[in-house]
Order: structure tokens, then C-alpha cells, then sequence
């Protein structure tokens, strides 16, 4: 009997848990695809998380305690150290032993995650000593780094150690060489595999149904958005409707408590929830940040969609992806610095004003497409 291919992926979240959930709905296509998957998480631990049939190992976590991702804390709240950063390596180093994988892919790095080098190095060498294939998974739109000097880096660490590297976007709606110049100097291992969207529909529901819903990600920078919506609601269109605010498990409770106290009676607030995707596909209008996940799970959903793009620190993604798709008039986008609730409640009017929004011809097969990927670099296909 054909024993599966086995997949390490690696996955460090900082800030919000976008890398996190689109590595978890990678997970469920290469499970469904018959392979074996550990996922190998260096964040916190994310209660919305669903990785389906793929196990789930929890590394001692790090998080970014600034907008630059200069300082990181770890599970004890402590900067990490050296001695952490030797027990972090251990760990990785025992799960990928243990696992003993065919393919190791790597969530972002070595386009990003440049602060954990010191764990990456000890496991590429392991995988290379034991001839085991070896991916980056890396999203459309890459963050500019502080020093240009860094792209070059990335692109010898990319030739040094990987046999591919998965760009999880669509080249006709933002190429990967508009934030990765050196791209044609890595053509021969690029895969452009489309946009990765969680498209599980679960069981019918009244939850979202013609709802306004407004949600952040994990919401650790969710507070601006959540406070505008709340103040343009009145002003708007929909101020007579439901409005559903899913409020991320990383906004302080101190902040959620306010907002609960505070809702009128046709608004719930609550935590983010597992069936986001569905309540989406519910909702008349999704009011929401910029990230990768939930701008392309609303497209997917076909719902009319208002954008305010996270531009905090050095962030340009979020804002890149959003007006590329507001130019193809699949949504309405509110600049993170012209938030307001004047602003957001007039691209609110507009958006319920306009037709519902779709994929707008962007390739949302990212998922599946992947898997085919990884089991052609496994040779079992």
C-alpha cells in the first residue's frame, strides 16, 4: 500500500492570525488530498482556528508587542532571549524528526519572518540532509522591508534552500514581482497558484442573514474600524438593520465588555467565530480590514463589501490588494487614514447602492491547486 505523502508546514503568526488561517485551509485541501499534515504553529494559540483532519502541534509561541515587529514577547509575556530562542529551535527541531516528513513547507520565509533565521536555519539543514522537498507558501503582496538590501537576501536564501515556492495570488490581478523585483531570477521554482479562500459552506442558519457585518481578523488593530463603524451607523442607510460585530479574540476584553454595553438593540457584538465564511455568504454588507483572508472569503461569498486596509507600521499589502480589486469595482475602500465616520458611512450608502460583489475573474483555486502542487514536488503524482 502507497504510504501518503507527508507535509511539515511551519507557520509563525505576529499580529493578527491571517498566516495562521490560510495555513489551516491549505492543511484541510492536502488532508482532503490524502496526504498527512502537521502544521507546526509558532503564535498564539487562535480559538477560530480550524485545521480539519491535519494535526496541529503548538511551538512555545512569540507575538509582536509593536506595529514594526521589532519586539516580539513570548508565552510568558517576556522578550524573548537566546534561551528562548535555543528552546524554540529544539522544539521545531523534534517535531520535524519526529514527523519525519516528504515536504517541508514553510509559511512566508524566507520572504519575511526574518527575526526567526536562527530556528529556520538549523531545520532547512535537516531537511536538506535528508533529501526531503522543500516550499515557501507565500501570499500575493509582499510588505516592503526597512532595508532594500533584505530582497536580496530573500532571493538567495529562496535559491539556496527551496525547491519551490508557492505565490498564493493571481499574476493578472497583483503580480508577484510588483513587490518582489527579482522574481524572473527565481521563474524556474514559481508556481502562482491562485488565491486560497476556506469556501466550506456549513449547515443552514438564520445567523448574518441580510446583517451588516463588521469584523477585523484576530483584532489586535481592530479598534479604529469598530469604533467608526459604530459612530456611522446611525448616519447611514442601514442604521434600521442588524448589525453583527465579530470582534477578534485579540481586542482586549476591557474594549469588548464597552462595546456589548454600549450596542443598540438591533446590534450584536461578540467574539470572531469558526463560520465566519458563512455568515459572509448570508450577510447583505461585510465591513471589514483588509487581509487576505477575509477580502477574498467575501469576494468568494459574492457579498458587497466595504474595506478599510490596516496600513499601520511598514503595512502596504492590505491597501495594494484592496485598491487593485476596487479598481475592478468589486468593492468600496476607505483609506486607514481618512477612517472616519463620515467616510466609512457614505462608502457604506455606496456599497448598498451597488450590485453584490464577485471574484471579478480572480483565480480563487489556491487551495486545491496547492495540494496538486505539493504532491507533484512529493513525486506522487
Amino acid at each position: 500500500m502507497t504510504q501518503p505523502v507527508r507535509v511539515l508546514f511551519w507557520v509563525q503568526h505576529l499580529l493578527g492570525i491571517g498566516h495562521l488561517s490560510r495555513a489551516a485551509t491549505l492543511a484541510r485541501a492536502m488532508t482532503a488530498d490524502g496526504m498527512e499534515v502537521l502544521v507546526a504553529s509558532g503564535g498564539e494559540p487562535s480559538p477560530v482556528t480550524d485545521t480539519g483532519a491535519a494535526k496541529l502541534a503548538q511551538l512555545p509561541s512569540a507575538r509582536a508587542v509593536d506595529i514594526y515587529f521589532k519586539v516580539l514577547h513570548d508565552e510568558n509575556d517576556q522578550q524573548i532571549d537566546d534561551a528562548w530562542r535555543e528552546r524554540r529551535t529544539a522544539a521545531t527541531l523534534d517535531i520535524y524528526h519526529a514527523f519525519k516528513p516528504d515536504v517541508l513547507i514553510t509559511e512566508l520565509f524566507p520572504f519575511g519572518r526574518r527575526q526567526f533565521r536562527f530556528e529556520m536555519g538549523p531545520l532547512l539543514e535537516a531537511a536538506r540532509a535528508d533529501n526531503v522537498k522543500i516550499a515557501a507558501s507565500v501570499r500575493d503582496i509582499l510588505v516592503a522591508p526597512a532595508k532594500p538590501e533584505r530582497m536580496t537576501e530573500m532571493l538567495e536564501r529562496a535559491r539556496t534552500w527551496y525547491h519551490q515556492v508557492f505565490v498564493h495570488g493571481d499574476p493578472n490581478l497583483v503580480p508577484f514581482d510588483r513587490t518582489f523585483p527579482h522574481l524572473a531570477e527565481l521563474s524556474d521554482r514559481v508556481s502562482y497558484t491562485g488565491y486560497v479562500v476556506d469556501e466550506r459552506i456549513g449547515p443552514d442558519g438564520l445567523d448574518g442573514q441580510d446583517e451588516i457585518l463588521v469584523s477585523a481578523g484576530g483584532g489586535a488593530v481592530a479598534e479604529p474600524l469598530l469604533r467608526a463603524a459604530i459612530a456611522a451607523m446611525p448616519e447611514t442607510a442601514a442604521r434600521d438593520m442588524k448589525w453583527r460585530f465579530l470582534v477578534g479574540h485579540n481586542l482586549p476584553d476591557a474594549v469588548f465588555q464597552e462595546m456589548q454595553a454600549a450596542a443598540r438593540s438591533n446590534v450584536i457584538v461578540e467574539r470572531a467565530r469558526r463560520d465566519f465564511p458563512d455568515l459572509l455568504r448570508r450577510c447583505r454588507l461585510s465591513i471589514s480590514q483588509g487581509g487576505y483572508n477575509t477580502v477574498l472569503e467575501t469576494l468568494a461569498a459574492g457579498t458587497r463589501a466595504v474595506i478599510a486596509p490596516y496600513a499601520g507600521g511598514l503595512e502596504t499589502e492590505q491597501t495594494l490588494r484592496a485598491e487593485a480589486l476596487a479598481a475592478k469595482g468589486a468593492l468600496q475602500v476607505v483609506p486607514e487614514d481618512d477612517l472616519s465616520p463620515a467616510r466609512l458611512g457614505a462608502a457604506i450608502d455606496r456599497a448598498l447602492a451597488s450590485p453584490p460583489s464577485s471574484a471579478a475573474g480572480v483565480d480563487i483555486g489556491g487551495a486545491a491547486q496547492t495540494s496538486a502542487l505539493v504532491k507533484a514536488l512529493a513525486g506522487k503524482q
